[in-house]
């Protein structure tokens, strides 16, 4: 059998040239698509619509007046109070029982129908015990006097005196004004001019040539931490010498030096720096000096230190 019969046979064959052409096909076959049925869907959307409106009919249909609603409490039963049983029905012309000894309304009525004149009765005042009126007077002086205390030299009917309440923020009444950012803006431009050319103050001399003036810095390492949840003692140490301040030459400070301090806890929301002061130096030596409560900075010189803070944002969700 040649070649040629076998091609030919081939070509005879049903379906030959199709799946040769499913095999080549470069691309999937795409899904097929599903259709729903039109008429299904009108009569589904017609069982709901009529679903619909005959629900919104029976709902605004009007309540059947005819039918009385179900009485829930009686009022025709009504009980009287325990209190108002013995009481009369109706006060007019209540029945008068005889005067009492020592009653003047009969006689002084009398006395008016024939038209003498009454003179008022004369009621003695209640006697009053000293220690009462005592402390009636000392109520009555604690409810009207003021808050702020003023020096018996001071004018109490100036005007100085009448605005003086008025510029702490309080007004006369003692509650406190209401006061804005412009206010406080306006009180700032409007404020006494300094019309003093000459200051009154003379320089002053050194008090010692082992002195560290005002405005000297004296840089420190914290040895503890902080921790602002309650206040603490902190303590730091001097980390290079330190020398006078008029001469620079003489060594004040040296390093080393230990600073003990505290700090405080009154931190509020959004705060991220925590204040502190030192109280004492305390020398390598020995010994000591108390700072009077100098205030921490860090080394730009702004107050009080920052490092990490906790802002608590779990607690505050």
């Amino acid at each position: 059998m040649s070649d040629d019969t076998i091609g030919k046979q081939d070509s005879e064959r049903p379906g030959a040239s199709t799946k040769a052409a499913a095999v080549m096909r470069l691309r999937a076959k795409p899904p097929q698509v599903t259709r729903l049925s039109r008429r299904t869907l009108m009569t589904a959307g017609l069982i709901v619509s009529l679903g619909v409106g005959g629900a919104l009919i029976y709902a605004l249909q009007p309540a059947d007046r005819n039918t009385g609603g179900e009485e829930l409490y009686t009022t025709d039963n009504r009980r009287t109070a325990e209190g108002l049983e013995h009481l009369p029905r109706d006060y007019t012309g209540p029945v008068l029982g005889p005067p009492l000894p020592g009653d003047l309304g009969r006689p002084i009525l009398d006395a008016q129908e024939r038209g003498q004149p009454v003179a008022p009765p004369v009621i003695a005042p209640p006697a009053t015990d000293p220690e009462e009126q005592r402390r009636l007077a000392e109520a009555e002086a604690a409810r009207t006097s003021r808050v702020f205390f003023q020096n018996g030299a001071v004018a109490q009917n100036t005007p100085a005196n009448a605005a003086a309440p008025s510029s702490l923020g309080l007004d006369l009444t003692g509650k406190a004004a209401a006061t804005t950012s412009h206010d406080r803006q306006l009180a700032f431009l409007n404020a006494a001019a300094d019309r003093r050319t000459v200051a009154p103050d003379r320089v002053t001399p050194p008090a010692s040539p082992y002195v560290l003036q005002a405005g000297s810095v004296i840089p420190a390492a914290l040895i503890t931490g902080i921790r602002s949840d309650l206040p603490g003692l902190i303590t730091a140490q001097v980390t290079q010498h330190i020398y006078d301040s008029p001469s620079g030459q003489i060594m004040l400070i040296p390093q080393g030096t230990r600073i003990v301090g505290e700090y405080s806890n009154d931190v509020g929301f959004g705060q991220r720096r925590v204040l502190l002061v030192w109280n004492r130096l305390i020398f390598p030596n020995g010994r000591s000096i108390i700072l009077e409560r100098q205030p921490g900075a860090d080394t730009e010189g702004y107050a009080g230190l920052e490092d990490g803070v906790d802002h608590h944002w779990w607690d505050l969700a």
